[in-house]
């Protein structure tokens, strides 16, 4: 699919900036119904944009509308959020403006996938910093990814994701979108340990 069609079918605007001019894979993943193309387009984007704060807002509220235009049930596009959340952190204002953003978004199209509730609950977790439930958070987000991807978890897998550190998680989180097993996922981190050493 050419870029101005894709442009086109998803209605995003400046963030196609951010996008090679010739045909690359992000613009199929974005382009695509599938929920995982999403999820590796976020993290595409989420590496493109790091320590690019504004454009990385751009991407991830061109993301956040995709959500709503794809017309899928309540909790698949509340999941799907969380791990655009997960992967693309901004500093708190962009953060707020991406809460404004869907609210308008939710109000014009009369539909609340996101709830008030919900968000004061997002919003206190990040004020008060809470690392543990950030950890804890991180890992259930990780096993059903894995889940998703592998199928049923053995229990050494479990009893990592229970008892990781936040970088594991993040390390292993980056590993699961390539890694071709899901002893690879784990080994990631082990590697990256040696080769620091």
């Amino acid at each position: 699919m050419r870029r101005a069609e894709v442009k086109k079918k998803l209605g995003t605007e400046s963030f196609f900036s951010l996008l090679p001019t010739a045909h690359c894979p992000l613009i199929s993943l974005l382009a695509s119904d599938n929920a995982f193309g999403l999820i590796t387009a976020a993290h595409i984007l989420t590496r493109q944009t790091r320590k690019e704060n504004q454009e990385r807002y751009e991407a991830k509220l061109s993301l956040v509308r995709m959500l709503y235009k794809r017309h899928w049930d309540k909790q698949r596009v509340i999941d799907l959020f969380t791990i655009i959340d997960w992967l693309m952190t901004l500093p708190a204002w962009l953060e707020t403006k991406i809460w404004q953003e869907m609210e308008t978004i939710e109000e014009h199209k009369n539909m609340k996938y996101v709830t008030s509730v919900e968000r004061i609950g997002i919003a206190k977790g990040r004020v008060e910093g809470i690392a543990k439930g950030r950890v804890e958070g991180e890992s259930k987000l990780l096993k059903r990814l894995l889940e998703r991807r592998f199928g049923a978890l053995p229990a050494w897998a479990i009893e990592l994701l229970s008892n990781a550190s936040e970088p594991a998680l993040e390390a292993w989180g980056e590993a699961v979108l390539s890694a071709p097993t899901l002893d690879a996922v784990f080994h990631t981190e082990a590697a990256s340990r040696k080769s620091k050493e």
